[in-house]
């Protein structure tokens, strides 16, 4: 019989070839190719579980939000293809606050929120927005923020409810460091009224009108070179005025300037309003432009009650002779701050056994004043001295017989009564600027004087009393 004959590509028998036996009809052979090849396709197409993920994928990527796609970073690999990666947001920090105490420094505080140097210097090293952390005084607050690994994120500097200090970590592969800002809130500002009828002291009649002490002891220096609260106020006195207080997201957080004042003394009226000139300085003057600041102060310290007054015939409390009394005795305690009384020039600093520790200041060709019995003295001779510039502490040394100030005011070399003597006017506004004085300190006048207004409409009108039903 003879053999089938095959036509090939190559001397190699093919697939089907090895596979099939020679005597298999052509036809069979065709069927089974084709059966094969039908199998071959179905298995490359996708199952439906495949199918259903990649279309889930894509729903995915589609309804991602702008929120969510700033986390989304686009990365190119080798091929020039483009993944999505996306990036876990920061999670929420943990915040420790701590109270700086008396003799805390920023190391003792990192230590006591398990912080070590290392934080401590990778802060101080970044910025030098970090210098406010080395002046931090007692009671202010560090608020310290950590991530989900205890790391330092942010740390807040509160440094008064209006200033704080925002410390924040950036990102940096070799080596922590922080970005600094400072952040200052603007307050709001409202004017309150008060007045009050003087019946004992000006302090307790602050107290009564709920009035704060800083405020009190602003307006007696304001008033302070015309009126001696020590020894002239009477019962009857009164005073009226308006300030400023400040206010944070509806919570009171302080009190700002006096605005403008008046102080009724013995029936005279003495009337201050607070005006900020063309060059940024502050003063109070009168409505008509003279400043309330004279050029001496009636008195150079906070005395407690005079104990000897100017006498030129005035016995000795130790020799028991009559001797001349050239100045005021003002008692106090000891180491009471001593002011100089005005601008001058201390032409004397020094010590005798009948003044014991003194200061003698010139101010100009007219004035000079002396100071004698300090305990200590602050100032040298041919030192420059501004009003109210403390010079010294009230003592006893030399002849005395407790511890006060000796007070002497010289006009041309003679002596005067400090307590009597007409004290000349600080300089007055500048011709140049009244006009804008007047501009910015009407209002406040007119203001102040329409809530004495309602003030005095609200005493005289008489209270309405509901009788009583028959019920």
């Amino acid at each position: 019989m003879p053999q089938a004959k095959y036509t090939t590509r190559s001397n190699t028998p093919n697939f089907w070839q090895r596979l099939l036996p020679s005597q298999l009809p052509k036809i069979h052979i065709v069927a089974m190719t084709s059966i094969a090849l039908i199998i071959a396709i179905i298995a490359a197409l996708p199952s439906k579980e495949a199918s259903a993920k990649r279309n889930e994928a894509q729903i995915t990527l589609n309804f991602i939000d702008e929120e969510s796609s700033a986390n989304l970073t686009p990365t190119t690999n080798s091929n020039e293809t483009v993944a999505i990666e996306k990036i876990e947001p920061k999670s929420e920090l943990t915040w420790k606050h701590q109270t700086v105490k008396s003799g805390d420094n920023l190391s003792t505080i990192f230590q006591r929120v398990s912080l070590g140097a290392g934080d401590v210097y990778a802060l101080m090293s970044s910025t030098t927005l970090a210098k406010p952390l080395v002046d931090m005084r007692p009671g202010q607050e560090l608020q310290f923020g950590f991530n989900n690994q205890g790391e330092l994120v942010q740390l807040k500097y509160v440094k008064t409810k209006l200033e704080s200090y925002l410390y924040t970590q950036t990102e940096n592969g070799e080596s922590t460091k922080y970005t600094g800002e400072h952040i200052i809130l603007e307050p709001e500002i409202m004017t309150t009224y008060r007045e009050s009828n003087i019946e004992d002291s000006l302090f307790l009649a602050g107290e009564r009108a709920q009035l704060p002490h800083g405020l009190i002891m602003e307006l007696a220096n304001i008033f302070g070179w015309d009126v001696d609260f020590a020894l002239d106020i009477r019962k009857g006195d009164r005073f009226s005025l308006t300030y400023e207080e400040k206010f944070l997201n509806g919570e009171k957080i302080g009190n700002g300037n006096i605005l403008a004042a008046e102080f009724v003394n013995q029936g005279k009226s003495f009337k201050a309003v607070r005006y900020e000139d063309s060059k940024g300085l502050t003063n109070y003057y009168t409505p008509g432009g003279f400043s309330m600041r004279k050029a001496f102060l009636r008195a150079p310290l906070d005395f407690t009650r005079i104990s000897s007054n100017f006498n030129l015939r005035r016995k000795h409390p130790i020799h028991k002779k009559i001797r001349a009394h050239r100045g005021v005795d003002y008692a106090a305690p000891r180491g009471t701050p001593i002011f100089s009384a005005g601008d001058g020039k201390v032409i004397a600093s020094g010590y005798s056994k009948a003044n014991g520790n003194y200061v003698f200041i010139q101010h100009g060709q007219r004035f000079t004043t002396k100071y004698l019995h300090l305990h200590k003295r602050k100032v040298k001779r041919g030192q420059s001295v501004r009003q109210r510039q403390v010079i010294g502490t009230l003592g006893s040394t030399g002849y005395a017989t407790g511890p006060h100030l000796h007070y002497e005011f010289l006009v041309n070399g003679v002596h005067r009564n400090p307590r009597t003597v007409s004290l000349p006017q600080a300089k007055p506004i500048n011709k140049k600027e009244l006009s804008r004085f007047e501009e910015h300190t009407q209002p406040l006048i007119a203001l102040l004087t329409q809530y004495q207004g309602a003030s005095q409409l609200a005493l005289a009108t008489p209270v309405k009393v509901a009788k009583p039903s028959d019920n």
